[in-house]
C-alpha cells in the first residue's frame, strides 16, 4: 500500500490589520503519515476523543477523495504534534492541509508523476482547505509558507506570497489557557464603521512592503487594527501587562496571533530570554519562544510505494 509522511508549519493569522486574509508560516510543525488501506478508517497518535471521523485530517482527506472520485479508506497516524491546540497558531489548519494534500498524492493515477498531479490540483487544494477552515488566513500560508495575503473572488482563491526580511525577529507568547475561534468570533461586532474599515485597508496595503524590507517603523503602523483586536482582548487574561512588557523590551509590534490565546511580537533583536524572565511569575504560565519564518509550506517528508 502507498503511504506518505507530510509535515505542515504553524501559522499566525491576521497579523493585526489583515483580519481573515493575512498570515505568516513558522518553523513549528505537525507531522502525519497517511496510508491507503483496503477499507475503512483508522486514526492513531491522538487522544481517543479525536480519533473519529470528525478529525479534521480525515474530513479534508475524505473531501478531496470525493472530488477526485477516489476511495477514502485510509489509516492516519499523527507522529509529531508541536503546534498547540486552540492557541492561535493554526493547529486546525495543519490537520486540514495534511489531509487534503495527502489525498491528492496518494490517489494520483501514476504515483511517479504525483508532483505533476499535485500542481494540476493545487488550486483545488487551496479551495478545499479554505472551505473547511472557513477562511484562508491560516491554511494558505500553511500551504505556501512565508507571508501570504489572500482574497476570495467569485468563489476562487487568489493569493500572493511575500518574502520576509531576516532582520525581523518573531517571538510568540503562549499561555496555558485556550481561546476557541468560535468564541473569539462571537465577541466581534456585526458591523464596522467606514473609518475603521479604511484604517485597516490602508495598513494592509502597506503590509508587504514593511515585511519585505524589514521596515520597523512601518511594521509598527501596519500591524495596528480596529476591527478585531480591541474586542478579543477582553477574552485574554493579563494581556495588557504582557503587551507592556513586550514593548518595554523593544518589540516594535505586538498582535494577537489568530484568534489567540497566543500573542506575536516583532522586534529588531531577540527578546525571548528577557521576555521569559519578565513573565515567569505571571498568572497563566506564559512562555515566550522565538520562531523562524517557514519559507516553504507543507511538504512531503517521505513517500512509500509497495
Amino acid at each position: 500500500m502507498r503511504k506518505i509522511r507530510v509535515r505542515v508549519p504553524a501559522t499566525s493569522a491576521n497579523v493585526g490589520s489583515g483580519f481573515d486574509c493575512a498570515g505568516i508560516a513558522f518553523q513549528l510543525y505537525n507531522e502525519f503519515v497517511f496510508e491507503k488501506i483496503d477499507s475503512g478508517f483508522i486514526i492513531e497518535g491522538c487522544e481517543e476523543k479525536f480519533a473519529n471521523e470528525d478529525n479534521l485530517a480525515y474530513v479534508a482527506y475524505k473531501e478531496m477523495c470525493k472530488r477526485l472520485g477516489a476511495d477514502p479508506s485510509v489509516k492516519i497516524k499523527i507522529i509529531g504534534v508541536n503546534v498547540p491546540n486552540s492557541r492561535g497558531l493554526g493547529s486546525s489548519s495543519t490537520f486540514i492541509c495534511a489531509g487534503a494534500y495527502s489525498a491528492i498524492l496518494l490517489n494520483c493515477p501514476d504515483y511517479i508523476k504525483r508532483k505533476e498531479f499535485l500542481r494540476e490540483k493545487w488550486d483545488e487544494l487551496c479551495q478545499v482547505c479554505t472551505e473547511i477552515e472557513g477562511h484562508p488566513d491560516n491554511v494558505i500560508p500553511a500551504l505556501y509558507g512565508s507571508l501570504c495575503i489572500t482574497a476570495w473572488d467569485e468563489g476562487k482563491i487568489i493569493s500572493y506570497v511575500y518574502d520576509i526580511s531576516d532582520k525581523i525577529h518573531f517571538t510568540v507568547l503562549i499561555p496555558e489557557f485556550e481561546v476557541k475561534t468560535v468564541e473569539a468570533r462571537k465577541v466581534l461586532p456585526k458591523e464596522v464603521t467606514r473609518e475603521d474599515a479604511v484604517y485597516n485597508m490602508s495598513r494592509l496595503a502597506l503590509m508587504p512592503h514593511a515585511f519585505i524590507n524589514g521596515n520597523f517603523d512601518l511594521l509598527k503602523v501596519v500591524t495596528k487594527d480596529k476591527i478585531h483586536e480591541q474586542y478579543r482582548k477582553k477574552l485574554f487574561k493579563n494581556i495588557g501587562e504582557i503587551e507592556k512588557i513586550a514593548y518595554g523590551l523593544g518589540a516594535s509590534s505586538f498582535v494577537i496571533s489568530g484568534a489567540g490565546s497566543t500573542c506575536l511580537c516583532m522586534s529588531e533583536y531577540s527578546i525571548e530570554k528577557e521576555l521569559n524572565e519578565k513573565i515567569s511569575s505571571l498568572e497563566n504560565n506564559w512562555k515566550a519562544y522565538e520562531l523562524k519564518v517557514a519559507k516553504d509550506g507543507i511538504e512531503e517528508v517521505m513517500y512509500y510505494a509497495e
